[in-house]
């Protein structure tokens, strides 16, 4: 009996210094944890994250209430070619038991039809899309997002931007106010709206993953190719963007967190036909430009400065040469005038290297492209170069298209 009555009182010893080790220890890590939080979060250089800021800033809901009913389904027509159609079909039945003997049947032809979107800019019906989405239509058909359908008249296209301007009757159409594309930044969030394999009104959002992307084709900067000659026609500055764009969201809209306008998507980057994470918009910067000179001469007025030139990235491969002795890595190297250059006429010379552009850097021939396509012939803008190892401004009057040479 003594023996149980001692096995029980160490039982219980044993359990009261096991709390008491236990409670001890946690008063202690408890000590040490506040401890350490008051030096983290007193000392310089340390700041906490303001979650509420960061789910604020993650709501698109202003946005796409502000965007989504200005973006329209577009349908594009195009009547059969009985002559040229790779579609032409013969019905078997219908030779066998519709014609007369020895008569030709005649071949059935089905009509294409393509899809893609388009973005009401203006409240009296001017809509903006890509001109691939209505290439070669004889009949285009808007359906708004509140399901009205309209025929649509062709205003008019550019082929270099991939831009076409159409026109539906009416007013107090919902519009989507532009933006400043140029402001955009890399990392900030946008918002793709289109009706993506014909699924209406959807928006998707992403971030800004570069600004200005070119050279998109593979063209050859230095121009040596026929196929890298045409390819280098297109103007390219495009915004690569993260959010999810598909077949059907051509010519739909990309927009800012304050519901602006600040693109038109026109492509993808994919070896399957779908997103796979790259898509691209032309900035609403060209486009406002393109519209524009659209709806008032039904064509656009593009500003050359009448030269021939070669990216200095190109030279380092076909002329190491000279690329040394520019010691330069970037910018466009000038090689030849037009007849009445505008360029020559204001004093530039050959071998001059353009670098900047009414003060925007410029790296190669598609960025050159770009600031120039948001100019009129007419108009005054200011070139800087470097002419061996100093640099000169000069100001110059845009001329028209009639005196392009070469590749500008």
């Amino acid at each position: 009996m003594r023996s149980n009555w001692k096995t029980l009182f160490g039982f219980v010893c044993v359990s009261l210094l096991s709390a008491s080790v236990g409670v001890g220890t946690f008063a202690y890590l408890t000590k040490t944890d506040k401890m350490s939080d008051s030096v983290n979060f007193n000392s310089s250089g340390f700041h906490a994250v303001n979650y509420a800021t960061a789910a604020e800033n993650t709501d698109f809901t202003f946005a796409a209430e502000q965007s989504v009913n200005a973006v329209v389904h577009i349908k594009s027509m195009s009547k059969p070619n009985l002559r040229n159609n790779q579609q032409e079909f013969f019905d078997p039945f219908e030779f066998f038991f519709g014609f007369g003997r020895g008569q030709m049947p005649q071949y059935q032809a089905q009509p294409r039809v393509g899809f893609g979107s388009g973005v009401i800019i203006s409240t009296d019906g001017y809509i903006v899309t890509n001109k691939h989405v209505i290439e070669g239509a004889d009949e285009i058909e808007i359906i708004t997002n509140n399901d009205e359908t309209y025929p649509a008249k062709l205003v008019g296209s550019d082929e270099a931007t991939d831009v076409a301007l159409l026109k539906i009757n009416g007013d107090s159409f919902p519009a989507i106010p532009f933006g400043d594309s140029d402001a955009l930044k890399v990392g900030q969030w946008v918002l793709a709206v289109g009706n993506p394999f014909n699924l209406k009104s959807t928006v998707t959002a992403g971030i800004v993953s570069a600004t200005g992307r070119a050279n998109l084709f593979g063209q050859d900067r230095y121009g040596r190719s026929p196929r890298m000659r045409a390819q280098a026609e297109k103007i390219q500055a495009y915004i690569q963007t993260d959010a999810a764009v598909n077949p059907g969201n051509s010519g739909g809209a990309l927009v800012n967190t304050r519901g602006e306008l600040v693109g038109i998507n026109t492509m993808i980057y994919s070896e399957t036909g779908s997103y796979v994470g790259y898509s691209f918009a032309i900035p609403v910067s060209i486009v406002q430009k393109v519209v524009g000179d659209i709806k008032q001469f039904g064509t656009v007025q593009r500003a050359v400065l009448g030269i021939s030139i070669i990216d200095v990235a190109a030279l380092k491969e076909y002329e190491p040469a000279l690329y040394e002795k520019l010691n330069l890595h970037e910018g466009v190297y000038i090689s030849d005038f037009a007849e009445k250059s505008p360029a020559q006429k204001a004093g530039i010379q050959k071998g001059d290297v353009i670098t900047s552009i009414n003060g925007v850097k410029i790296k190669n021939f598609s960025e050159l492209r770009a600031q120039l396509s948001r100019f009129s012939p007419g108009e005054r803008i200011e070139v800087i170069v470097q002419r061996g190892n100093g640099t000169k401004t000069y100001t110059i009057s845009l001329s028209g298209t009639e005196q392009r040479l070469a590749n500008n």
